[in-house]
């Protein structure tokens, strides 16, 4: 694997969908019988001929009081009663090219519910003016600004608003609720809360997932304090200022401000998601004390909604209709009630659909795993649950290779692989064990369930000062020798001295994953994963040890799958 494999956009639509969405927006700027039509190739006449007898499409460009320009446009319900009002969505938009036109597809279903729709591209994307600033201050201004802007629109009720957003979106949706009591109801699909916790975990960068949103944003376009952060980030100087910059991006820092004003919210996210923080979903979301909905699906960032941005059905996308029907008085949904508490799938069944009131029924009491030697004549150590295993040592050396045991292969693609029912296998008997140490339980004598978060302590010896370390956890099939990942997590130490032991206890990302009789949990720890920054000098060597009173564990929420 090289950094050429996450150099490509992870985001970027194929030329059917570009077209699809041009042809589209030519419908409804002109719903002449020719441009609806033109629409017959994807099965969407019938919509858009449907949505131009309910509703009016115009572009719009709204003016921010500093000058900048937001390119924006806006769906109005025909034909209102005097004096009759309908509630609106506010819809930033995801982070690309096409900016507020991503949603396009989105509008006949708001509209057949009775809303107005004002979608926007925020300022320095897409075709929007001004310089980007990721969500800050400036667009939380902004995002008020155009409240203010629809409002004044004739028929739009002041008091039914609500904010959906996707992404970059997303974010923008839960800060701009934050500031304004206006805006009575939230989604965020592929949400972040916090955004230091998705750039920096357990002390290493997430250059990869970091690197692919700089060029989405376009490094020339961003403010020139966005700039700043980005060269400190990649030169992986994590101070006040980078603190403070993803602080105030951060929507869990607004908790008392939700709280207070118990603005329904509604978050979704993916078990392996790369981009943004799972963890820090998961915490805001127990933090919360308003109504509030938390969906996690299987695979990557933004996979299980793209079907509903499209225009088709989504989990994400029909929560949100229920979510904003309940909320705002629409009925853009089937008529159910939203769903509150936690909705999940576990890997790799689509069709699964749990339900639990909160994450603390939802996520399992763990078992502890400890890391044993190897037994006699074996090369891999194993995971035992019966008693601590002191005394062992294993030396990793520090290349800057991967090994096989990688997060993704692919950004976003491989999460896409997996919601098809594709998972990336890996072979990890071709692993080399000089690069990585692999700890491995006997066959399940029952299918079993991992359902909740994780943690491994581990003590860590780098031959140099510092070190990293990235540990993932298999689901390896003893008939085939293949594995599937569950979940993982990096771990960065850095030490005054080389040759310094230092014991770590540190999570992994929560998981839901169905283990088939037979098969056996593989803890595998290298030193090196493309998706991560490392600390690591090459070459060098990392010892993991488990010394006496601080013994290596993995505690995994496990049981038997009833």
């Amino acid at each position: 694997m090289s950094v050429d494999d996450y150099s490509d956009n992870p985001f970027a639509l194929n030329a059917d969908d570009t077209a699809k969405l041009d042809a589209i927006e030519q419908a409804l700027l002109d719903p002449s019988p020719r441009r609806i039509a033109g629409l017959d190739q994807w099965g969407l006449a019938d919509t858009y001929e449907v949505y131009a007898e309910i509703a009016e499409y115009r572009a719009l460009s709204i003016a921010m009081a500093d000058g900048t320009m937001i390119d924006a446009s806006l769906s109005v319900p025909r034909n209102l009663a005097p004096g009759q009002t309908c509630p609106a969505v506010l819809m930033p938009a995801p982070l690309n090219d096409y900016g507020h036109r991503a949603y396009l597809p989105m509008i006949p279903r708001w509209s057949l519910g009775g809303y107005a729709v004002l979608a926007y591209s925020q300022r320095g994307l897409a075709k929007s003016t001004g310089e980007i600033h990721v969500a800050g201050p400036q667009d939380v201004t902004d995002a008020t600004e155009i409240v203010n802007a629809l409002i004044e629109i004739e028929g739009i009720d002041p008091e039914r608003i609500g904010c959906f957003g996707a992404s970059y979106g997303a974010g923008t949706s839960l800060l701009a609720a934050a500031n304004d009591p206006r805006i009575k109801a939230v989604v965020g699909t592929s949400a972040w809360t916090d955004l230091f916790a998705s750039l920096y975990e357990n002390g290493t960068r997430h250059l990869a997932a970091f690197e692919a949103l700089v060029k989405l944003f376009k490094e020339e376009r961003c403010s020139a304090e966005f700039k700043g952060v980005i060269q400190k980030i990649r030169g992986n100087i994590i101070d006040d200022e980078v603190r403070k910059f993803a602080g105030d991006r951060s929507p869990r820092n607004h908790l008392q401000a939700y709280n207070d004003s118990r603005v329904p919210i509604l978050m979704t996210t993916a078990w392996h998601e790369t981009i943004f923080s799972v963890p820090a979903v998961i915490d805001m979301f127990t933090e919360l004390t308003g109504p509030k909905s938390l969906l996690v699906q299987i695979g990557d960032h933004g996979n299980a909604e793209l079907p509903g941005l499209f225009g088709l059905v989504s989990k994400p996308t029909e929560m949100a209709y229920r979510w904003m029907d309940h909320y705002l008085g629409g009925t853009a949904g089937d008529g159910a009630l939203p769903q509150f508490g936690v909705r999940s799938e576990y890997m790799h069944n689509l069709l699964s659909d749990l339900r639990h009131a909160d994450w603390e029924s939802y996520a399992l009491p763990k078992k502890r795993f400890h890391l044993a030697d190897a037994a006699v004549g074996e090369r891999d150590g194993q995971l035992t649950a019966d008693k601590p295993q002191p005394g062992w040592t294993r030396s990793l050396k520090a290349t800057g290779r991967d090994t096989e045991a990688v997060v993704a292969p692919k950004l976003i693609q491989t999460g896409l692989y997996e919601r098809a029912g594709l998972p990336h296998s890996y072979k990890t008997a071709d692993i080399d064990r000089g690069l990585a140490a692999i700890w491995t339980t006997a066959p399940l004598e029952q299918a079993m369930r991992v359902q909740g978060d994780l943690e491994l302590r581990v003590t860590v010896t780098p031959r140099a000062t510092d070190a990293t370390i990235v540990a993932y956890l298999m689901d390896c099939d003893p008939a085939t020798g293949k594995a599937h990942i569950i979940t993982n997590a990096p771990f960065t130490v850095t030490n005054e001295e080389p040759g310094q032991a230092t014991t770590v206890s540190f999570p992994l990302q929560p998981a839901h994953y169905v283990l088939r009789k037979g098969h056996q949990l593989q803890l595998i720890i290298d030193t090196h994963d493309q998706f991560y920054a490392d600390a690591n000098r090459a070459p060098s060597t990392v010892d993991l040890t488990s010394p006496q009173g601080a013994e290596s564990y993995l505690d995994i929420p496990l049981s038997t799958l009833e």
